[in-house]
């Protein structure tokens, strides 16, 4: 994709607005809208915005930034009518300087990092799940099921079938390739699953992909909810992440000749994943809510550990193997900031890599019927319980830090801290009912 070519997709779809597209320090999906009169200041990189209005940016004293476009994520919108278009941008400072706020330029370094050690790069194959509610008179969510089925039911019954069929073709439209699409386990709760690709082509489509399913959610009168835990005493959404490291050579991940086909390499990046998972968590599992899903007894992780088929462990390793050797990551959620989540997984593995970590046995147990004396034996600690510890422990963990930066990390935890302290002060209705 270059510039004559998006000039020739304008004209050939008659495009009338171009959607300039970048994330805050939280992930959040930012929008600047531009008449397509401005197509060659947008492909120059000439665009300003005030940094000092988004969340995390910038100082009003150092507020004027440059959006510059990735020309490769150039797509014409389809449920426009062609009439609109979009691309992703990296933030730059006024001085032409890539801003160490941007989240997509923090995952460009942790892959800048995997390079520097040999690796050509990481894929990751995201499982984003979701609920649709239905819209009360206002248009406001009812944080009620919308259906009253569950895992891979069908029929009348599931009202979301059409909705996850329309993202489905918005989705191929923008160039993805939907691999399986399905009701979850919850009631109301949704599955689209697309094909693995580069790091931060992925991330890139994480975000596109949440934007895409509230969207087409909205044209069928619902809403779509990435809340990891929106409704209380049954299963929470996750994003399970599939990664594996690769070289010249292929697979970095495989090796024939183990007993379980995982190669040292593999062995030490899941080490480190272990190693930093307490601290990672503020950002892959980076709400309140988030901590509400990561209880025992509803499918997601709560210990840090790993195995080649048990879903209790915080890693698991698919049966594939060869070319799709990888470690699937079943911690995060769908609030966390893509760019930042996977540039802090995979330099937690290349921390393992670097320092050859022994990799503890694994845990072949269903971990949520051990005692605590049992998960003590193993050596099993359990993630953070609430978001400030899990704030608490990035704080420590300067391999993390030192990955997102000084900007990144005040403004995150900063965020963050804030967001617990203002949870802290409210009184909630359990509390009303428990204690009245």
């Amino acid at each position: 994709m270059d510039q004559a070519v998006i000039k020739k997709l304008v004209q050939e779809n008659g495009v009338e607005f171009i959607i300039l597209q970048f994330v805050d320090v939280l992930g959040n999906f930012k929008h600047l809208e531009l008449p397509i009169s401005q197509l060659d200041k947008v492909l120059e990189g000439d665009i300003m915005f005030d940094g000092s209005s988004i969340l995390g940016f910038a100082s009003i004293e150092n507020s004027d930034m440059y959006l510059k476009p990735d020309l490769s994520t150039f797509a014409v919108l389809p449920w426009s009518g062609g009439k609109e278009a979009r691309v992703i941008c990296d933030v730059y400072t006024g001085d032409h300087q890539p801003f160490a706020g941007d989240p997509r330029a923090c995952l460009k370094r942790a892959l800048e990092k995997a390079k520097v050690l040999g690796f050509e790069g990481l894929n990751v194959g995201p499982e984003p799940e979701f609920f649709l509610f239905p819209l009360d008179e206002n248009g406001e969510p009812v944080f009620t099921p919308h259906d009253g089925i569950g895992y891979f039911d069908a029929g009348a019954k599931d009202r979301g079938q059409k909705v996850r069929q329309d993202i489905t073709r918005a989705l191929h439209a923008l160039g993805y390739e939907v691999e399986a699409l399905h009701h979850e386990v919850a009631t109301g709760q949704h599955e689209v699953d697309f094909k693995y690709g580069d790091a931060l082509l992925t991330a890139d489509r994480i975000v596109t992909f949440k934007w895409v399913v509230k969207e087409i959610a909205a044209q069928h009168g619902f809403y779509a909810s990435f809340m990891p835990k929106p409704i209380a005493r049954i299963n929470g959404s996750g994003m399970h992440v599939h990664q594996s490291l690769f070289t010249a050579n292929g697979n970095a991940f495989y090796d024939a000749n183990d007993a379980l086909g995982l190669s040292a390499t593999a062995r030490h990046y899941i080490a480190g994943i272990l190693a930093h998972a307490k601290a990672f968590a503020a950002v892959t599992n980076p709400t309140v809510n988030s901590y509400k899903r990561l209880v025992p007894g509803y499918e997601a992780p709560c210990y840090v550990a790993w195995s080649c088929s048990n879903r209790s462990a915080l890693i698991r390793i698919p049966a594939a193997r060869k070319a799709a050797t990888r470690i699937e990551v079943r911690c995060p959620d769908p609030m966390a900031n893509p760019y930042l989540a996977i540039a802090l997984m995979l330099v937690s593995g290349l921390d393992g890599i670097e320092k050859k970590l022994e990799l503890v046995p694994e845990v072949k147990e269903n971990i949520y019927h051990m005692s605590e004396s049992v998960r003590a034996e193993y050596g099993i600690e359990a993630l953070p319980a609430d978001l400030n510890e899990a704030l608490s422990n990035l704080a420590q963990d300067e391999v993390l830090k030192e990955t997102l930066g000084d900007h990144l990390f005040e403004a995150y935890t900063s965020l963050k801290q804030a967001e617990w302290d203002e949870y802290r002060l409210e009184v909630h209705p359990w509390e009303l009912k428990q204690y009245k």
